[in-house]
C-alpha cells in the first residue's frame, strides 16, 4: 500500500510539474497574436486538444438544469506561502492539507491563481476578475472551484499576495503573512457544476469544475495592479459547450 501511495504521489506532483514548465515557456504561448488562443492547438502536438477538444473551458454558463448536487465542503488551512509571476498569471502555491470534498470524492488544493477579465461567464456577464483554486485527488484528477469578483470593497485577504506581487515575469516571492483560501471563498458554496478542462495549454480535459454562485470583491486599485503586472488580458475566450450540460 505504501508503495501505491508514493507512486500515485508522484504521478500528481509529474503533472502540476509539467502543467507548470508548459506555463513557463517550455512551448511559447501567449493570449493575442499568432501565439493566441486561436492558434494554440497548432503550437505542438501536446497542444493539439486545446482545438479538437469537445470538453473545453471556459464556457458560458447558460441553461442550468436542476440537479440533485452534494455539499461543497472545504477545509482550508491558512497555507499561501509563495507568489509567483509566471508571465501568464499570478499564482500563490499552497502547503498541503488543505481540501475540498464533494460527496465521497476529496481534493487537495495545491494553488490558486487569477484570470483578469474572468474567462468563465454566467448569462454572458463577464466580471473584472476570476479565481481558480485548483486541486488533485489521490489519482491525479483535477478539480478547480471558481469564484468570479466584482470591483467593490478592497480585499484585505488578497491585499497579502497583492503586496509582494512580483511586477515581471519568472520573478516570486515569499508571503510575509500566510494566506487563508478560505478568506477569498464566498461564505455561501452554493454551486454550478459541470466537466470542462484547463483553461491554459495543453488545455487537457477530464477537469471538474466548480463555479461558485456567489461572488466576492476586490478593489479598483486591485484589478489595475494585477493587470499591470499581467501587461495583457489573460483570458481564454469562452468555449463551444457541445454536449454538455450546466447542473445548478
Amino acid at each position: 500500500m505504501k508503495k501505491k501511495a508514493i507512486t500515485v504521489s508522484f504521478a500528481i506532483v509529474g503533472m502540476l510539474a509539467a502543467s507548470a514548465a508548459l506555463a513557463t515557456g517550455k512551448i511559447h504561448w501567449t493570449y493575442s497574436g499568432h501565439e493566441g488562443p486561436e492558434h494554440w492547438g497548432e503550437l505542438s502536438p501536446e497542444f493539439s486538444i486545446c482545438a479538437t477538444g469537445k470538453n473545453q473551458s471556459p464556457i458560458n454558463l447558460t441553461g442550468m438544469i436542476e440537479g440533485d448536487l452534494p455539499e461543497l465542503k472545504v477545509n482550508y488551512k491558512a497555507g499561501g506561502s509563495e507568489v509567483i509571476n509566471n508571465g501568464h498569471t499570478i499564482q500563490v502555491n499552497y502547503e498541503p492539507g488543505s481540501t475540498m470534498t464533494v460527496g465521497d470524492r476529496s481534493f487537495e488544493l495545491k494553488q490558486f491563481h487569477f484570470h483578469s477579465p474572468s474567462e468563465n461567464t454566467i448569462e454572458g456577464q463577464s466580471y473584472p476578475m476570476e479565481a481558480h483554486f485548483v486541486h488533485a485527488d489521490r489519482d491525479g484528477n483535477l478539480a478547480v472551484i471558481a469564484v468570479m469578483f466584482e470591483s467593490g470593497k478592497h480585499n484585505e485577504e488578497l491585499e497579502k499576495a497583492w503586496a509582494p506581487m512580483p511586477m515581471k515575469e519568472g520573478q516570486k516571492a515569499m508571503l510575509e503573512e500566510t494566506i487563508d483560501a478560505n478568506a477569498l471563498l464566498p461564505h455561501d458554496h452554493d454551486y454550478y457544476r459541470f466537466n470542462g478542462s484547463l483553461t491554459t495549454p495543453p488545455c487537457s480535459e477530464g477537469v471538474n469544475w466548480f463555479v461558485i454562485k456567489s461572488n466576492d470583491s476586490v478593489s479598483k486599485e486591485q484589478i489595475e495592479k494585477f493587470v499591470h503586472a499581467m501587461h495583457h488580458d489573460n483570458n481564454r475566450p469562452v468555449q463551444p459547450v457541445n454536449a454538455r450540460v450546466v447542473i445548478q
